[in-house]
């Protein structure tokens, strides 16, 4: 009777552990079994990455100017649903010089999915967005951010980064003023900055991006996109 309760326990912590595991890998910004991942990058320039996930949606009629009013360069993963229900929104991102990145088709976490589901939703966007207009790298950025082994692994397979992030000011405040001072007290050159303007209805998450790009730019960065970032990767300032 007493084996068989050591045994159970053992067992129990085992299995307890292994979801463990599995819950720290499925969430981990800077970590996978498989395949580039960034999340920042090293540098010495004053540059950061500006990301906006989910859409598009008529939102990108306040978002491109803001950005081109701070000459900056943003990397917008985008969902193929939302693509197909507004082509001109993603032509438009496309044809403002900013990258586009893939955020899968249904926008369903990546995890215990079949490889067939995963391959579907990763091609079928990818489609959508060069029919929008794009030329460059697409990279992938999972869902929430989840992914386990096997998105990680198709894109290994097809020599292809998985793209996370290093701050995220909508996680601490749902305040613009906060989210600024948050990105302020957190942000450094190499910095992978998200965001996500596309739904808000309020103006708050748009004003919050103004005075993000606001504030960094007075304190000398520039905003580039995550290729771009990926390029300097190692370099110091000059």
């Amino acid at each position: 009777m007493k084996r068989k309760l050591y045994y159970t326990g053992i067992g129990i912590l085992f299995l307890s552990l292994l979801l463990f595991g599995s819950y720290k890998l499925m969430t981990s910004r800077t970590y996978q079994l498989f395949g580039g991942l960034t999340s920042s990058v090293q540098t010495d320039r004053k540059v950061v990455a500006l990301t906006f996930d989910d859409g598009p949606t008529k939102n990108i009629d306040s978002i491109l100017p803001i950005l081109d009013r701070y000459r900056a360069k943003a990397t917008f993963f985008l969902i193929g649903q939302e693509i197909e229900a507004h082509p001109e929104a993603a032509r438009r991102i496309a044809e403002g010089g900013h990258q586009i990145g893939n955020h899968t088709y249904s926008h369903h976490r990546m995890i215990f999915k079949t490889p067939s589901f995963i391959r579907e939703e990763i091609e079928k966007t990818d489609m959508l967005i060069r029919e929008a207009g794009y030329t460059g790298e697409i990279d992938v950025r999972p869902p929430n951010g989840k992914k386990l082994i096997g998105l990680p692994y198709y894109l290994k397979q097809h020599d292809r980064e998985t793209i996370m992030w290093s701050i995220e000011p909508d996680t601490y405040s749902t305040f613009a003023s906060e989210k600024v001072n948050f990105v302020k007290d957190n942000v450094k050159p190499g910095s992978i900055i998200l965001m996500h303007p596309m739904y808000d209805k309020t103006g708050s998450e748009l004003a919050a991006v103004e005075a993000i790009l606001r504030a960094l730019s007075d304190e000398g960065y520039t905003f580039v996109t995550v290729n771009e970032l990926q390029a300097l990767d190692g370099h110091s300032a000059s």
